[in-house]
């Protein structure tokens, strides 16, 4: 029980983005300055983007140590969350569509997610620290 503890950030995101991409199309707020700029697909960069990065930090600060392909594995997770919330918003959704475009956000903030991990870890590393 006590290593679920470093998931909960992780968990919680994940069961936030569930909710705020099926909620009904009606309670989206739409202003045509947004849509200009593309601010869902921000957004989903955003969102997917933490889930990786909740997931990674969970899992380094358990394990002090993180391989790539275990990055890739959450990056991998992230990615196919986003396109079954695609189907979500498809077939169980109120005015909500799929839309690949989302995906594709999700993917890009999923890889972003990564960076900003290895950012966060080398602020937290010791000089002389080769244990990541």
């Amino acid at each position: 029980m006590k290593i679920l503890r470093y998931y909960i950030p992780a968990v919680l995101w994940i069961i936030l983005i569930l909710v705020v991409c099926t909620l009904p199309g009606k309670d989206i707020p739409h202003t045509s300055w947004f849509d200009r700029i593309h601010m869902d697909k921000v957004v989903h960069f955003g969102l997917f983007g933490g889930i990786v990065l909740f997931l990674s930090l969970g899992y380094y600060l358990q394990k002090k140590h993180i391989s790539p392909l275990t990055l890739l594995l959450f990056v991998l997770g992230a990615a196919v969350y986003g396109l079954a919330i695609e189907f979500i918003q498809k077939y169980f959704a109120i005015d909500r569509s799929f839309d690949m475009n989302d995906v594709a956000a999700d993917t890009l903030g999923a890889i972003a997610g990564i960076w900003v991990f290895k950012l966060i870890r080398r602020w937290f590393l010791k000089p002389g620290d080769t244990t990541a």
